[in-house]
C-alpha cells in the first residue's frame, strides 16, 4: 500500500491500523484499477443483457431517452444521468431553505460564493525552509480558486518555527513572511474565492520528515535541521521523539504567537481564518487527556483542558478585524478509548460559538498512533452532522467525499453547510465545475472565469 493511499488532507493516516482501507473505494472511477472498482448500475445492465438476462427498469429507461433523441453525447455516461436524476428527486425532498452546492453563504462580512471548500492540505513546499510560500503555492492555490472553489483554505501555517510539523513547512512568524503572500492572496481572489489560512503549532508532532527531507514518519535529527519538540506533557506520538512540558508562561506567549500571526495573516489580505485543533497537533495535544496529564490549569477536566484554544480563540478574534470570520479544525474524535470524543466536541463547540467562533470544521483522529479508524466515504460526516445539530454552529464536513451527488446529498440531507473536497481536489482543480456540470447545473450559474467560458462543459 502506498503511502499515498495512507494520508488524507493534513491528516497522516500512516502509523494507523486500517484493516478495511483495501476494500474501500477511495477515488473516483477514473482513477486507479478499474478492475479493482465497484460495478456502475450501467455496468451490471450490460452484464445482464450480455448473458440474456431481463432487462431491468433503468435498461428501460436507458432505451426511452435513446429514442427520444438523447445521444451518448447528451450525458457523460449513463451515472451521470443516474447523478441528476437522484439529486433532483432528493432536492423536491428537502425544505426549499435548505441551500445547495452552489448557494453562496455569508459569514460576518464576508461571502462565499458556494458551499465546495478546499481544506488545508500540507504540501512541504517551503524548500528554502524560511516558511515563505513559493511560485508552487501560487500556482496550487490559485488554479483551485479558478476551478470554482468557495474557500480555498491554504495549507497548515506555523504561528513558530519550531511549530512547523516539517522543516519545509509555510509559516507567519516574522513580519517578514508577509509580502511573500500578497501575489497568492490577491491571485485566489481574483478568481473569485474567499482565501483563508489554517494556523498551526504541531507541538510533539513537529520536527518530523517529509519527500523533501527524508526520515519519513521520524523525527528529523538536529544535524538535518531538526529540533526539539514541546508539548503539555513529556508524552511522545509513536516512535518520535519525547516532548518537554511547556511551562504556563510559554503557553501564554503561544497564544500570543497564534494573535500575531493572525494579524499577520490578515495584513497579507486573507479574509478568513482557521484555528488547527485537530490531528493530534499542539491544541489537540491540549484538549485529549490521552496526551494531557497536566494538573495545573491547563489540564485536568473539559474546562482546564480547552482552556488553551479558548485563549486562542479569544486572542485571534481579538486580532483581526470584526468582519472576518475565524473557524476551528476539531477532531471530533481520536478513534482511542479513554480519549478525546464527540461528547466534548459538542461541549466545546458551544463554548467556541460563545466566544465568536463562526465555522467548526469537523474531522477525527490524529492522537495516537495504533489505532484503528474506520476509513470509508463520508465515514467523518456523522461527526459534523451531530455538531451541527447539537451545537448549533455553522459546520463544514470532510472525509472522503469524492462525487458530486455524495457532496450534494450531505447538503440536501442537512448533515453540514459546507463540503470540503481534499483528495479530488488535488486530481482535479475545476472539481466545483465539473460538479456542476455533473449535477445538471447550467454553466451560466457556476463560477467560470470569463477566460475559461469557452471551454466550459
Amino acid at each position: 500500500m502506498s503511502n499515498d493511499d495512507l494520508t488524507h488532507e493534513n491528516f497522516d493516516f500512516r502509523g494507523f491500523d486500517v484493516p478495511d482501507l483495501k476494500a474501500v473505494t477511495l477515488a473516483s472511477s477514473s482513477d486507479g484499477d478499474q478492475s479493482k472498482q465497484p460495478k456502475t448500475k450501467h455496468e451490471d445492465a450490460s452484464k445482464n443483457r450480455k448473458h440474456g438476462k431481463k432487462k431491468s427498469k433503468s435498461d428501460a429507461r436507458s432505451k426511452k431517452r435513446a429514442g427520444a433523441g438523447k445521444t451518448s453525447e447528451s450525458f457523460d455516461d449513463y451515472e451521470d444521468y443516474e447523478e441528476r436524476e437522484a439529486v433532483s428527486k432528493a432536492d423536491k425532498k428537502v425544505s426549499k431553505d435548505r441551500p445547495g452546492l452552489f448557494a453562496p453563504m455569508t459569514l460576518r462580512e464576508v461571502t462565499v460564493r458556494n458551499r465546495i471548500w478546499l481544506p488545508p492540505m500540507c504540501t512541504y513546499s517551503s524548500f528554502a525552509r524560511d516558511g515563505r510560500p513559493t511560485p508552487f503555492h501560487y500556482q496550487h492555490y490559485v488554479s483551485r480558486a479558478f476551478g470554482g472553489f468557495g474557500m480555498v483554505i491554504v495549507e497548515s501555517t506555523a504561528v513558530a518555527p519550531e511549530g512547523r510539523i516539517t522543516p519545509c513547512d509555510l509559516g507567519l512568524w516574522e513580519d517578514g513572511q508577509i509580502d511573500a503572500w500578497r501575489w497568492i492572496v490577491d491571485g485566489i481572489r481574483e478568481a473569485g474565492a474567499v482565501p483563508a489560512i489554517q494556523l498551526n503549532h504541531a507541538g510533539r508532532k513537529a520536527s518530523t520528515g517529509c519527500f523533501a527531507v527524508g526520515y519519513d514518519s521520524q523525527s528529523v535529527p538536529e544535524e538535518a535541521g531538526g529540533w526539539p519538540t514541546m508539548a503539555p506533557s513529556e508524552i511522545a506520538f509513536g516512535g518520535l521523539r519525547t516532548p518537554r512540558a511547556l511551562s504556563v508562561d510559554e503557553i501564554h506567549g503561544l497564544v500570543g504567537a497564534f494573535a500575531v500571526a493572525a494579524g499577520r495573516a490578515v495584513a497579507a489580505g486573507f479574509q478568513a481564518i482557521q484555528i488547527h485543533a485537530a490531528h493530534g497537533y499542539l491544541i489537540s495535544q491540549f484538549l485529549d487527556p490521552l496526551s494531557n496529564e497536566r494538573d495545573d490549569e491547563y489540564g485536568g477536566d473539559l474546562t482546564g483542558r480547552s482552556r488553551f484554544l479558548v485563549e486562542v480563540v479569544d486572542a485571534v478574534r481579538g486580532a483581526v478585524p470584526e468582519g472576518v470570520p475565524v473557524l476551528v479544525r476539531i477532531s471530533a474524535t481520536d478513534w482511542a478509548a479513554g480519549g478525546w470524543d464527540l461528547d466534548q466536541t459538542i461541549a466545546l463547540s458551544k463554548v467556541l460559538k460563545e466566544h465568536g467562533v463562526d465555522v467548526m470544521d469537523v474531522s477525527t483522529g490524529g492522537i495516537m498512533s495504533g489505532v484503528s479508524i474506520p476509513v470509508k466515504p463520508n465515514y467523518q460526516v456523522p461527526f459534523s452532522e451531530q455538531v451541527k445539530a447539537k451545537a448549533d454552529i455553522p459546520v463544514t464536513a470532510v472525509g472522503l467525499i469524492t462525487k458530486p451527488k455524495q457532496a450534494a446529498k450531505i447538503l440536501a440531507h442537512g448533515e453540514a453547510d459546507a463540503v470540503e473536497i481534499g483528495r479530488a481536489a488535488l486530481r482535479d482543480p475545476y472539481w466545483p465545475l465539473r460538479a456542476a456540470n455533473k449535477l445538471g447545473i447550467p454553466s451560466t450559474e457556476i463560477p467560470y472565469a470569463p477566460q475559461y467560458v469557452a471551454g466550459a462543459y
